[in-house]
């Protein structure tokens, strides 16, 4: 499913950016990756958007890095922590942890996506459940 990001070339850019700037792309980054997955469903238009909004909360996303901690290295550990720790409150609908959970994903999925693609789609595929045959249920082809 991640396919569109592996193919992403390494642009570098990723240290110029602090933590808070990198979790903005980090967000736009993991709604498009969202959105391809949710495209392949039939299903009405909203009924899609809800999908993807569900995966898209603090929440969900402080879900997503629970699950990836065992993958991940010291690099992307320390980047987490770092942006976690300048991040702020959240909104009145999410609880202050997930939020700051949530801008630490985000972080690594945004620095990830400018300094190594390749390793942002290993991650991002982990995330992806299996079918039967243990190919991801949602992949899509180059």
């Amino acid at each position: 499913m991640s396919n569109w990001i592996s193919c992403q070339s390494v642009s570098g850019h990723g240290d110029q950016l602090g933590p808070l700037q990198l979790a903005w792309l980090g967000d736009a980054v993991w709604e498009l990756h969202q959105r391809l997955r949710h495209c392949q469903e039939t299903g009405r238009a909203s009924t899609l958007h809800n999908a993807v909004v569900r995966q898209v909360c603090a929440e969900a996303q402080s879900e997503a890095l629970r699950r990836l901690e065992p993958w991940l290295n010291q690099q992307e550990r320390d980047l987490i922590r770092r942006s976690r720790n300048q991040a702020g409150r959240g909104s009145r609908g999410s609880r202050a942890s997930s939020y700051r959970r949530a801008t630490g994903f985000e972080t690594m999925v945004g620095w990830l996506f400018l300094q190594d693609p390749v390793r942002l789609a290993q991650l991002l595929d982990r995330l992806e459940p299996e079918t039967t045959d243990g190919h991801s249920k949602h992949s899509l082809p180059l």
